[in-house]
C-alpha cells in the first residue's frame, strides 16, 4: 500500500506508507569491489609497486638531479643550479659527438638489422624440411645475454681470434678490428646485427603470419607478380609489426652500453663512446650526478625524436 505526495515540479510521487520517499529510480548505488576484482588487484599490486618504486621515483627523482649540481663524495647534497646543466650540454663537444656516434650507430644497426630479419622471416615463413630447428637456431643469439654475447666477440676480433684466421687462411693481412678508430664502430654495428636478428626475425615472421591468405590468393587471381604481391599485400599487412620492431630497436640502440664497455670501452679516441657510454662515465668516474642526469633526459630526447621520424616515414599519410 503507497501514498502519493506531491513533488516540487507539482507531480505526485508514490511513496510507502508512512510517508517516507522512496529513492528517486536514477539514483546510483556506490560501487563495491567484487571478489574477483580485489584478486585482481592483489596479483597485480607486486607488479604495480614494482614499477613504482624501481622505475618511476627513480626517474623523477633523477629528473630534479638534472637541475642541480651533485657528487656524492662531498659533504652535503644536491645544489638547485637551474638549466646550468643543459646549457652546458649545448657547448660541450664531448657530448656533442657522443650524441652523433650514437645516432650513427643507429643508422649503421637499425637497416640492415631490420632488412636481413625481414629476408630472414620470409625465407623461414615457407614450409620444408628443418624449418624448426632454422627458426631455433636464427633465435638463438637473443637468449644469451648481450654481455656474453660481446665477450665472444671481443675474442673473435683479436690479432688472434677468428676473423683474423680467417683472413690469413686467404692469405690477406690482420686486422686491427676494434683498436682503430675508423673500424672499431663498425667493429661493434656488426656484432648489433648478428644479435639483433633473431628477435626481429620472430616479430616480423608473426606479423607474416597474421596477413589474412585470402588477400594472396585475390592477388594471385588478379595476375601480381612476387614483386607487387609483396608490394602491395605483404608490406602493408607487416606495417604494424614494422612500426613495432623498429621504434624498439631504436630504444635499445640509443642505448647502448654493454657492447661498448666490453668491446672498446668507448675508444679509440672516443670513435665508440655512445651518450649511454659517456653517462656511465660522467656519473660513475667523475661522480656528477647532476650533469650525467641531464644527459640522460637529452637522450631520452633524441630518441623520441628518432622514433616520431621513423614512425612517421613507415605509416605516412595513412587515412
Amino acid at each position: 500500500m503507497s501514498t502519493s505526495t506531491p513533488s516540487p515540479m507539482g507531480e505526485a510521487t508514490t511513496s510507502p506508507v508512512g510517508g517516507v520517499p522512496s529513492p528517486p529510480a536514477s539514483g546510483r548505488r556506490p560501487r563495491r569491489w567484487s571478489r574477483i576484482q580485489i584478486v585482481g588487484l592483489l596479483f597485480v599490486l607486486p607488479a604495480g609497486l614494482y614499477i613504482l618504486i624501481f622505475q618511476m621515483i627513480p626517474v623523477v627523482y633523477g629528473f630534479v638531479l638534472s637541475f642541480t649540481e651533485y657528487n656524492p663524495i662531498r659533504r652535503g647534497g644536491p645544489e638547485f643550479t637551474g638549466l646550468d646543466n643543459y646549457a652546458e650540454l649545448v657547448g660541450d663537444p664531448e657530448f656533442g659527438k657522443a650524441l652523433l656516434m650514437t645516432g650513427r650507430y643507429v643508422l649503421q644497426v637499425l637497416p640492415a638489422t631490420v632488412v636481413i630479419a625481414l629476408v630472414l622471416a620470409l625465407l623461414v615463413n615457407r614450409p620444408f624440411r628443418g624449418v624448426g630447428l632454422f627458426r631455433s637456431a636464427l633465435y638463438l643469439p637473443h637468449i644469451v645475454s648481450l654481455t656474453v654475447v660481446s665477450m665472444v666477440w671481443l675474442w673473435m676480433y683479436s690479432p688472434s681470434g677468428l676473423f683474423n684466421d680467417i683472413l690469413t687462411r686467404f692469405d690477406f693481412s690482420p686486422q686491427t678490428w676494434l683498436l682503430d678508430a675508423d673500424t672499431a664502430l663498425n667493429a661493434v654495428s656488426g656484432m648489433r646485427i648478428w644479435k639483433a636478428l633473431g628477435s626481429n626475425m620472430v616479430l616480423l615472421l608473426a606479423g607474416l603470419q597474421s596477413i589474412p591468405r585470402d588477400l594472396y590468393e585475390a592477388a594471385r587471381v588478379d595476375g601480381a607478380g612476387r614483386w607487387k604481391t609483396f608490394r602491395y599485400v605483404t608490406l602493408p599487412g607487416l606495417r604494424p609489426m614494422l612500426v613495432y620492431v623498429v621504434v624498439m630497436d631504436i630504444i635499445f640502440l640509443a642505448q647502448g652500453f654493454a657492447e661498448v664497455y666490453v668491446l672498446t670501452k668507448g675508444g679509440p679516441l672516443g670513435s665508440t663512446t655512445t651518450v649511454n657510454f659517456l653517462i656511465y662515465t660522467e656519473a660513475f668516474q667523475y661522480n656528477q650526478f647532476g650533469s650525467a642526469s641531464a644527459m640522460a633526459f637529452v637522450l631520452f630526447a633524441f630518441i623520441v625524436g628518432f622514433s616520431v621520424l621513423s614512425v612517421r616515414s613507415l605509416v605516412g599519410r595513412q587515412k
